[in-house]
């Protein structure tokens, strides 16, 4: 059918006014996006392992609670750093990411750019200051302490401080999840061991120092650390998030494996991921609804049952709609937990992405 004169095709009209809904209201309401989001029929997610977080089950919750919408969740086991690369490059394709989950340089580096679309979720007042920022453009959606996780069969003695991670016992069995200069969750292990090594959130040289010598011992594994490595005996000590490192504990005793977590009380870090809309989103509909799932009371339960601390944790826990049982899981922490500024930890990316092949090498 023909339109008039300068008018546009539906279609291309409601895929305008979504990308610009800056809330669900904006829409008409979750009615209307929710019919929006349907229509468009897909939504790309980029870098969520299944076993991230719970990544998994929020993904199938999704699309059971909005049939007829598929989740293409392409290269679940990639970085923060690819995952924002694949934002960058494809404006205009339909394989482009609609909705990002950085860590907070990268999520920063994806401001910077102006990819980020504003938008506030349903109960946005609710959300405490500190996990938003206050234009929209993206929010802490779950978080965690670094932690060792240890295979107590594999090891004589897990190690619990960064400290014992020195010891010739552990030679060939300390291991990292990814590549600090283009992992957020790597390189938050640099700023735990720059903490326990005299450093601080200003100054992560010890961090990479404390790898160096890791390296020289012979402690150190330069393989990436997985599930799979794991169950197979290649990386029996992983320094990761504690809410990975629990969830691996909880698959791993079906397969025989005693895994030990433990958060090291001389480098106790903390931080969170965060949760943004890409400006160029192919599914924009699509991406605020996912933002609503996540940031709802469903999904924010679904990442506490995978062992981390969602945005809304201290929320939901006054309110009473907090999972208890999943609640009690969640390790508990003594003292006061270091947590970086987003300034704080651009500038360890930086000094990360120049020294770390120097100190591993």
């Amino acid at each position: 059918m023909a339109t008039g004169c300068g008018s546009a095709p539906e279609s291309v009209a409601a895929a305008s006014k979504a990308a610009q809904a800056t809330s669900a209201a904006d829409l008409g309401g979750m009615d209307k996006l929710v019919a929006a989001a349907k229509k468009e029929g897909e939504l790309n997610v980029y870098a969520l392992a299944p076993d991230w977080a719970n990544y998994g089950q929020m993904i199938a919750a999704f699309q059971k609670r909005y049939p007829g919408i598929k989740v293409n969740n392409e290269n679940p086991g990639g970085s923060s750093q690819q995952a924002l690369n694949a934002a960058a490059k494809r404006k205009g394709q339909d394989r482009a990411v609609d909705a990002l989950d950085l860590g907070t340089a990268y999520m920063q580096s994806a401001k910077a750019q102006k990819l980020l679309a504003p938008y506030k979720v349903t109960g946005w007042d609710a959300i405490p200051a500190t996990q938003k920022q206050s234009d929209g453009s993206y929010l802490n959606n779950y978080g965690g302490y670094v932690s060792i996780g240890c295979d107590a069969k594999a090891v004589a003695k897990c190690p619990k401080t960064f400290k014992d991670l020195l010891d010739p016992a552990y030679k060939n069995k300390v291991a990292l999840n990814g590549n600090p200069a283009e992992s957020s969750s790597a390189l938050a292990t640099v700023f735990a061991a720059s903490l326990s090594n005299g450093g601080s959130l200003d100054d992560i040289q010890p961090g990479l120092d404390f790898f160096k010598q890791l390296k020289q011992k012979g402690n150190y594994v330069p393989a990436e650390s997985t599930l799979a490595t794991i169950e197979k005996g290649e990386t029996p000590i992983s320094i990761d998030w504690d809410y990975l490192n629990l969830g691996y504990g909880e698959k791993l005793k079906a397969k025989g494996v005693d895994w030990k977590v433990t958060v090291p009380s001389d480098g106790q870090y903390s931080n969170y991921y965060n949760q943004g809309v890409n400006k160029n989103a192919p599914h924009p509909a699509a991406a605020r609804l996912w933002l609503e799932f996540v940031y709802s009371q469903e999904g924010q339960n679904i990442w506490l049952k995978g062992f981390s601390r969602p945005a809304m944790l201290e929320v939901m826990v006054k309110d009473g709609t907090a999972d208890k049982a999943a609640a009690a899981k969640i390790p508990k922490v003594s003292g006061t937990p270091k947590t970086v500024t987003p300034q704080q930890e651009a500038k360890a990316k930086e000094a990360v992405v120049q020294g770390w092949g120097k100190a591993v090498s």
